[in-house]
Order: C-alpha cells, then sequence, then structure tokens
C-alpha cells in the first residue's frame, strides 16, 4: 500500500502503481484540510444564496436554483446523465491510475467532498473493484465529465466495474468486495467528475510506454551501427557538449558506453572507404536526443499536472470562499499528450529508417539483400520492413495535434475544449506501433551482426542478443515471421531490450 501526501506525489510512484497495480491511499493528514472543505460546502447548501454546482443546476442550467432538500437527488443525477461514455473500455490499469489521481485532486481539501467519498475510492482500489470506464466521450473540457461519471456510478452502485476477473454491476462488485454504494453529498458528484484525470492518466501511461521505448532504441541502434559496420565518430562527447542539449549528449553517452569494446567496429576503424554514414545512424542523438527532451518537458507538466486541484468550483476554505473557475480546462495535458506524440513518431521514423537501410543491399555495407542467407528464393525481411513503413506512417498520421481542434459543446457554455482526452488515448496505438518498429529493428541488427562473424559485436549487445536467441532463432530459410515479430515487439514492450542492454536514462 502505497500512502500518499497530496500535492508531493512524483512520477515514479505514479509509474509504480500503473504497472504494477499497487493500492494507495491518502496519508492521514489530508484529512482535516478535507473536512474544513466539506463543511463549508454543507453550510452553503443550507443556505439562501445560490453558489454554483452546490445549489444550482450545472453549466447552462447554473441559474436554476435547486432546494436544499433535493440537492442529493441533483448530485445522483447528474452522475447518471453524464454516464453517456462510449466505446472500449479503458485498460484496468489506466482506471486505477485515473481513480489515484482523482485521490490526490479530492485531498488538498479544495473540493469539499467529505472523507467519506475518498475513503471509498481508496477501499475500491484495495479490494479490486475498478469500474468500466467507455474511452470515448471527453473532450476535456469541463473535465473529463463522461469517463469520470462512469467512474463516480460504480461508487454508488450504478455502471458497471470488475471484480477478480469479471464484470458486474456497479452494485454487485461493491457487494462481492464487502462494499457498499455511498449516497452523494452536495457538490461531491460534481467534485467526482470535474477533473483533468481520465485525460491525465492516459497522458501519464503513454509517457511511461514512450520513455521506455527512447531507452530501447539507444540499445536497438547501437546495434544496427554494428550491423552495418556504422562509425562511432559521430558519438564523440565534444560533438554533443558543444550544441548543448541534454537529450542529446545521454543519448551518445549511452550509445558509447553500450557499444564499448565492440570487435565489429575496431575492424574498419583504417581503411572503411565510406566517408559518412547516413542520418539515421550518424544523427540518432540529435533525434532521439530531442524527443527525450521533449518528453521530459511533457514529464514535468503532467506531474504537477498529477498533484492539481482540477475541478470547479473550488472551496478556499483559509479565504472563506468558494469560486467558480476553469482549473478543469485540460490544455496543459492536450500539450503534453501531442508532445508525446511527437517525440514517439519520430522515434518511430528514424527507426525504420535503419531498417529500411539494413535490407537494402546497396546501402548496408555488405550484408545479404533484405537479411536472408538465399535471397531469391527467400524474401528474408522484406515484408517486415514494409509492415515497419506503414505503423511509421500511421504514426505520422496520429500525430497530428489534438489540442488545436477545438469545438463548442453545451450550448455554448464550453466554447473553447482542449481535445486532451483524443490526444492522451491515440498515444496507446501510437507506441504499440513503436515498438513494432523497433521489435523489427532489433530483429534485423541481429541478423546483421551475426552476418559479421567471427567478429563480435560489444559485451553488452551480446548480453542482448543473447536475450534475444534465447526466444527467437535466426532467420535462416523463409518461415512464418507474424509471431516473431509480436515476440520481439513484446520484449521492447516489457523493456526487456533496455535492461538486457543496461540503458538507464533518468527522466
Amino acid at each position: 500500500m502505497i500512502e500518499m501526501i497530496p500535492g508531493t506525489v512524483t512520477l515514479a510512484t505514479l509509474e509504480q502503481i500503473w504497472r504494477n497495480g499497487t493500492p494507495a491511499r491518502l496519508a492521514a493528514s489530508a484529512r482535516a484540510g478535507v473536512e474544513a472543505a466539506a463543511a463549508m460546502v454543507a453550510e452553503a447548501a443550507a443556505g439562501e444564496a445560490p453558489v454554483y454546482g452546490i445549489n444550482t443546476g450545472f453549466g447552462k442550467l447554473a441559474s436554476t436554483k435547486i432546494a436544499s432538500e433535493d440537492t442529493a437527488t441533483l448530485q445522483r443525477n447528474l452522475i447518471l446523465s453524464h454516464s453517456c461514455g462510449v466505446g472500449e473500455p479503458l485498460a484496468e490499469d489506466k482506471v486505477r491510475l485515473m481513480m489515484v489521481l482523482k485521490l490526490l485532486s479530492l485531498g488538498r481539501g479544495a473540493s469539499g467532498v467529505r472523507w467519506l467519498v475518498i475513503n471509498q475510492i481508496e477501499e475500491m482500489l484495495a479490494r479490486g473493484v475498478t469500474p468500466v470506464v467507455p474511452s470515448q466521450g471527453s473532450v476535456g473540457a469541463s473535465g473529463d465529465l463522461a469517463p469520470l461519471a462512469h467512474m463516480t456510478a460504480a461508487m454508488i452502485g450504478e455502471g458497471e466495474a470488475t471484480f477478480e476477473g469479471e464484470r458486474l454491476s456497479g452494485a454487485e462488485a461493491l457487494k462481492r468486495a464487502g462494499l457498499h454504494p455511498i449516497v452523494l453529498g452536495p457538490k461531491e458528484g460534481l467534485g467526482l467528475i470535474n477533473g483533468t484525470q481520465f485525460s491525465t492518466a492516459c497522458a501519464l501511461a503513454g509517457l511511461f510506454q514512450a520513455l521506455d521505448l527512447a531507452r530501447a532504441s539507444m540499445a536497438i541502434a547501437s546495434l544496427t551501427t554494428d550491423a552495418i559496420m556504422g562509425s562511432t565518430a559521430p558519438l564523440v562527447a565534444d560533438i554533443h557538449t558543444l550544441r548543448g542539449h541534454a537529450g542529446q549528449i545521454d543519448v551518445a553517452q549511452v550509445m558509447r558506453d553500450i557499444m564499448d569494446g565492440s570487435e565489429i567496429r575496431e575492424s574498419h576503424r583504417e581503411g572503411d572507404t565510406r566517408v559518412q554514414d547516413p542520418y539515421c545512424i550518424r544523427c540518432q542523438p540529435q533525434v532521439v536526443g530531442a524527443a527525450l527532451d521533449v518528453l521530459r518537458m511533457a514529464a514535468r507538466t503532467l506531474e504537477i499536472e498529477a498533484n492539481a486541484v482540477t475541478d470547479n468550483p473550488l472551496v478556499l476554505v483559509e479565504a472563506g470562499r468558494i469560486v467558480s473557475g476553469g482549473n478543469f480546462h485540460a490544455e496543459y495535458v492536450g500539450f503534453a499528450a501531442d508532445q508525446i506524440a511527437l517525440a514517439v513518431a519520430e522515434i518511430g521514423a528514424i527507426a525504420q529508417r535503419r531498417v529500411a537501410l539494413m535490407v537494402d543491399p546497396t546501402l548496408s555495407h555488405d550484408l545479404p539483400p533484405f537479411l536472408t542467407p538465399n535471397p531469391g528464393l527467400n524474401s528474408g525481411f522484406m515484408i517486415a520492413e514494409v509492415t515497419t513503413a506503414a505503423l511509421m506512417s500511421e504514426n505520422k498520421h496520429l500525430a497530428n495535434p489534438c489540442v488545436t481542434d477545438s469545438t463548442p459543446t453545451s450550448a455554448n457554455q464550453e466554447d473553447h475544449v482542449s481535445m486532451a482526452a483524443h490526444g492522451a488515448l491515440r498515444l496507446a496505438k501510437m507506441t504499440a506501433n513503436l515498438s513494432v518498429i523497433l521489435g523489427v529493428e532489433m530483429l534485423c541488427a541481429a541478423q546483421g551482426v551475426e552476418a559479421r562473424a567471427p567478429l563480435k559485436t560489444s559485451a553488452r549487445l551480446q548480453d542482448l542478443l543473447t536475450m534475444l536467441r534465447g526466444e527467437i532463432p535466426s532467420l535462416g530459410e523463409d518461415r512464418y515471421l507474424a509471431p516473431e515479430i509480436e515476440a520481439a515487439s513484446a520484449m521492447v514492450r516489457a523493456s526487456r531490450v533496455a535492461e538486457a542492454a543496461g540503458v538507464e536514462v533518468a527522466v
């Protein structure tokens, strides 16, 4: 169990929760602030003055006053009416991360919910009750309204949830876990569905996956460099120090260390007629280094957002005021998601060119055509390269910005929206595509390095080869390649490539 202090949780902790499904709860120190805000909301709900979302309608209906005896019905109706999501259910690890992010937001003591609401989320996380949250329906404006409404519906015994691998009604899932539905008090429904937690959870998952793939690409690009007998001169530290970008410096350092001791590299330092390698070899630090720095910028944004209060209105306890604002607008998350998408697309674009380089006998420095020992009768990796081209192109299309695609909603009350949910959701598809591109590059590079025998690559790259060949043999005669491409891609996705080569790059 991870205990969280709202406002201080790090990306490393959030990644642990996402990867391992570790339950989390708020530190007891957060309770006093939460209860103080809840007391202010209760007082406002009992009063005559209209306060948005507490004793009024929502959105365009904010001018409609609600009687105090109807405030519980108001909150329940809000959840039911806003549960309008469609599409495939969001992956459970992302739903759980979304719930954790909602805890962090509520725990700042500015949302006005009771501790009972927080405890319900904590218990659902601890006992494995995961709401079924459709993945489509948010425009990232007044919060991720539809997805968060589906999360909240399970908390009140409506909607659906999974428990012990079974999809059940929300009420039945709570019952089997030994929990009871809660009845929402004033503002609590609004506090739960306003916010950017759906978009932020999806963007964080995309960030964690993209960073894994960036690390893997450093190892695989090093293997490719040896496969085509490329030069390591472009990795010399002084080149990168003179430019000064941290990501570029880090990638060059990693690649120098990984390739240190390669017999293949030493074999052609003298007498190589080639003057320069193509950019896909020579400029890996510049391209992936830039992508790494972009991912680091997105990481800083998302860490702040994960700890932020993003619902509305906000209860300012010290000032004694309840104030409407716009923290639910997910523009920051939208920009971060677009940055991640661009980085993922570019890592894949340069990797695809390395695949094309290795299968082309006019460019691969004496490797057999399409990396098959008997070309003509066999096609080798010919169509595997085409697959990478298809996925690279798909990622280019997906990388087009989402945050600029605003459209008015809710009778023009929400007249500018972030589309952060779109931007964050597409990252799962893009990182899956990139893992395949890198998986194919790894297969080709391994084949190329083995063609250089009896010369050997470096010790760290040999460890990578040993891991790969433990599951996927070298390609001789043509065989059914699809399962092997998926296996190689799975190695990339599971961080096994970076681990085998000892790649460590901090965010």
